[in-house]
């Protein structure tokens, strides 16, 4: 199961006539994704069978993506997609991913990583054609279903910010 996402600690401390009171409190927050994946992890026999599991429903939306007319030529999404599928799971693992997107699962993590692929190689250009300025938005919707909005202190330091709302600017690409 991947760990937290957000870890919230607070102190509070009083004084009365009663005399000074402290205490902590900590609380975690997961992804909402993160129910069903413990289903799943439970009806599993091993932590391989779990990997086995994510990487399968990873492949699956790489490739229904590619159909749909998303593309990269990055080795990540291609020859080397199983060291980078490796590499996911870890920050999967971590919580990362529950920060980041919608659900935390695999299939919004495939969608984010190939679609800032595809952002950041058509925002290179000096210019777009038509075409790839409609690959663009089309690039820029799906990242921007797949991601979170990210608590308000995150947000000027965002994936979000940098490959959603400055790049819609930069553009001037509808939403």
């Amino acid at each position: 199961m991947p760990n937290c996402s957000y870890r919230v600690s607070f102190e509070l401390k009083s004084d009365s006539f009663f005399g000074a009171h402290q205490e902590a409190h900590e609380t975690e927050y997961y992804a909402k994704g993160y129910a069903s994946w413990l289903g799943i992890v439970k009806t599993l026999e091993s932590k391989e069978h779990v990997y086995e599991h994510f990487y399968q429903r990873y492949i699956r939306k790489i490739a229904e993506l590619k159909k749909l007319g998303h593309w990269s030529d990055d080795p990540k999404v291609n020859a080397q997609i199983d060291l980078h599928i490796s590499s996911e799971w870890k920050y999967f693992l971590d919580g990362t991913y529950g920060l980041c997107t919608q659900s935390g699962l695999p299939e919004d993590i495939a969608a984010k990583e190939l679609a800032i692929l595809e952002i950041n190689q058509l925002s290179s250009e000096e210019s777009l054609t038509v075409e790839q300025t409609a690959q663009l938005t089309k690039a820029v919707n799906l990242l921007d279903e797949a991601s979170s909005l990210f608590a308000p202190h995150e947000r000027p330091k965002s994936s979000r910010q940098r490959l959603i709302n400055d790049i819609r600017r930069r553009f001037q690409l509808s939403a």
